[in-house]
C-alpha cells in the first residue's frame, strides 16, 4: 500500500517501504546481533581487566613512592643520630675535662677551663640547633624509659625513695624521643 505525506505543502505519494533498508533474512539478523553483543561483552570485560590492572599499577606506584620517602627519612634520621652520638662523646670528654681542670695550678687550670667551657658551650649550642636538649633528672622520680640506674644509694637529705639524687652521665632528648638515657644514682 502506498503512503502519502506532505512535503512543502504538496501531497506526495510514496510506495510502501521506500525509505526502509532492504530486509535482511531473519536467520542472519539475530545471529549478527548475537555476535555483536558477544563481541561487546568480550571487549567490555577486556576493558575492565585493563582498567583494574591500571588501578593496581597506580596503587603500586603510590606505595613505592611512600616507601621510598620513608626509607629516605629513616636514612637521614639514622645518620643524624650517628652524628649526634659522636658529638655527645665529645661533650662527655669536655665535661670530664672541666671536672679535672681544678687539679692543675690555678693560672693554667683557669685558661684550660675557659677554653673547654667555650668549646662545650659551642657544642651544646650546635646540639640545641639540631633539636637536641639535655634532660633535667636530679630530683625527678626514676623513670626507666629515660633513666638508667647505675647505683642505688640510701635515701637521705630529704630525698624520697625512687628519686634521682645524682647524674652520672647526662641524658639527651631529640623532641620527645630519648637519644640517650641519663645514667643516674637513685635513692632507695
Amino acid at each position: 500500500m502506498d503512503e502519502r505525506r506532505r512535503v512543502n505543502g504538496e501531497t506526495v505519494e510514496e510506495p510502501a517501504g521506500a525509505d526502509e533498508a532492504p530486509a535482511a533474512p531473519q536467520a542472519d539478523r539475530p545471529q549478527t546481533v548475537e555476535a555483536l553483543q558477544a563481541e561487546v561483552e568480550r571487549l567490555t570485560a577486556e576493558a575492565e581487566r585493563h582498567f583494574q590492572q591500571f588501578l593496581r599499577t597506580a596503587a603500586d606506584l603510590e606505595n613505592y613512592r611512600k616507601q621510598a620517602a620513608r626509607q629516605r627519612e629513616d636514612a637521614v634520621a639514622q645518620t643524624r643520630r650517628a652524628m649526634i652520638a659522636i658529638i655527645l662523646g665529645v661533650v662527655d670528654t669536655l665535661e670530664r675535662a672541666l671536672e679535672h681542670a681544678g687539679t692543675a695550678d690555678e693560672a693554667a687550670a683557669s685558661a684550660i677551663a675557659d677554653g673547654i667551657r667555650l668549646a662545650h658551650r659551642q657544642v651544646l649550642d650546635t646540639l640545641r640547633a639540631l633539636g637536641v636538649r639535655p634532660m633535667e633528672v636530679v630530683g625527678q622520680p626514676f623513670d626507666p624509659r629515660v633513666h638508667e640506674a647505675v647505683e642505688a644509694v640510701p635515701a637521705g637529705d630529704g630525698a624520697a625513695p625512687g628519686v634521682v639524687v645524682a647524674e652520672v652521665q647526662r641524658g639527651y632528648l631529640e623532641g620527645d624521643e630519648v637519644l640517650r638515657p641519663a645514667r643516674v644514682r637513685v635513692a632507695q
